[in-house]
């Protein structure tokens, strides 16, 4: 698959290491094309990864998007992709967390009533759009390992189709997942972010994930 990723910070590289280790081609968009010379040049020996702009991004991920931004910069980051056309009909991996910086720890900006998931969507009318990969922490987005076995990967979005598509990547990279409906899921699985984070804050250790216990 070729997979476009809007977003150049560690979460968007972290992700782009786990789908090219998967066989697919990556391209991730940046303001700064020199931040990801690192990165390209990590993964020279298989060309299968490359920078651009975030239009470039969006137009070379023919069958996924995963949008991998800040929030205060996702709008403008879809709008510089080239807007709704440019995601319509693709599966969109939103893995945004509406985080308000101006206090420690953050706080959600967005929630209870709405998410960041859905105002994707919203600004996607025409994507498939799936929460995903939003409730850990990037180093351990790829292959997690854990005494008590895969964690879980919470995912929500209108799309089954396009939910199995991101579930299966999911299971490739270490994790079960668990599918919670449409897309007003992301009302939970943002403040479930939140207990993430808010747990590294109090401990100042990202080495912990959630896992649904079943009897």
């Amino acid at each position: 698959m070729k997979v476009g990723i809007i977003g150049s910070g560690e979460v968007g590289q972290r992700l782009g290491d786990g789908f090219i280790e998967l066989g697919h081609e990556v391209k991730i968009g940046t303001r700064d094309p020199q931040k990801l010379e690192a990165w390209v040049e990590k993964h020279s020996n298989n060309r299968k990864a490359s920078s651009g702009s975030f239009a470039e991004a969006a137009e070379f991920g023919e069958d996924i998007i995963a949008i991998a931004t800040l929030w205060t910069g996702t709008q403008s980051a879809i709008e510089m992709a080239g807007g709704p056309a440019s995601f319509a009909g693709k599966v969109v991996i939103d893995v945004t967390n509406p985080l308000d910086y101006s206090s420690t720890p953050p706080r959600l900006a967005v929630g209870h009533t709405d998410s960041a998931g859905e105002t994707v969507q919203r600004l996607l009318p025409d994507a498939k759009v799936v929460k995903a990969f939003n409730t850990v922490g990037n180093p351990l987005m790829l292959h997690p390992d854990f005494p008590g076995g895969r964690p879980t990967m919470f995912v929500c979005g209108n799309d089954d189709g396009a939910k199995k598509t991101v579930c299966d990547i999911a299971f490739s990279l270490g994790w079960e997942t668990v599918d919670v409906g449409g897309i007003e899921g992301a009302r939970l699985l943002e403040p479930l972010a939140m207990l993430w984070i808010v747990h590294y804050f109090r401990t100042n250790n990202g080495n912990h994930a959630f896992k649904l216990l079943r009897k």
